[in-house]
């Protein structure tokens, strides 16, 4: 993945911040409803935009360091196993759609990408218990615009998949560590857990007809393996919680 796009910001990184750090797995998967309160369903074919992932292992000492070959074969695993869950739910597909390595922030396209990461990052603070916006009623209303006819046009798709993933592994010596802080935490009567790797996904369906996000989830678990098909899979079935087929 290009320099320009990894500059971008993390936003699954960033909104991991406000998850339970102890929390095995999360889930916060939101449908928008129509004017009668009926939850949306997708009509029409659904493009997988390119997905912005990156693995990495976590040092002994807790430094993230990128691992490419990983983050590659994620890239790989992971639209194919959404396609797999496309297909079985009977959902038109158009081709996926890989953004220009050379996409620029400001280009039309661009802004459709950073809205998307901004809205996603709005919905996943104001939609929990205790930080609802007034004006949203506790609804999932949110849109990007009728910017995202760009998209349509390139695309063809009537709804895009954005997806936003952040998956990293305890090295040897990290596991190492979290055993002794276990021992260390127990022999003083206490729980203590430095923490090893965590996934972190985000994901939105929009309808390029209209701009509006019609499905959000956010979800954090301490397992999860995407390196391999499996593991793509069964991480493809979290992240994919609540998708209105």
């Amino acid at each position: 993945m290009a320099t320009t796009r990894r500059i971008r910001f993390h936003l699954a990184w960033a909104l991991a911040l406000w998850l339970p750090l102890q929390a095995a797995a999360y889930d916060q998967n939101r449908v928008a409803t129509d004017d009668a309160g009926r939850p949306l369903r997708i009509q029409g074919s659904v493009v997988v935009v390119e997905p912005d992932i990156e693995l990495t292992e976590v040092t002994a000492g807790g430094l993230q360091e990128p691992r490419r070959e990983w983050s590659e074969a994620a890239r790989r695993h992971f639209p194919a196993q959404v396609a797999r869950l496309l297909d079985a739910g009977g959902t038109a597909r158009q081709p996926d759609f890989d953004l220009p390595d050379d996409l620029a922030p400001d280009s039309r396209l661009g802004q459709v990408v950073r809205l998307n990461e901004a809205v996603a990052t709005s919905i996943a603070v104001y939609t929990r218990s205790g930080s609802y916006l007034a004006t949203k009623d506790r609804k999932l209303d949110w849109t990007l615009g009728p910017g995202v006819e760009t998209l349509r046009e390139a695309t063809g798709a009537d709804y895009a998949l954005f997806t936003y993933i952040r998956d990293s592994y305890a090295s040897g010596g990290r596991k190492a560590m979290r055993v002794l802080g276990f021992l260390a935490g127990a022999a003083m009567g206490s729980y203590v857990d430095i923490g090893g790797g965590q996934q972190v996904g985000v994901a939105t369906l929009v309808d390029l007809r209209t701009g509006q996000v019609v499905w959000f989830n956010l979800m954090s678990n301490q397992s999860g393996d995407l390196r391999d098909p499996e593991g793509a899979a069964q991480t493809v079935e979290e992240m994919m919680t609540g998708l209105p087929l």
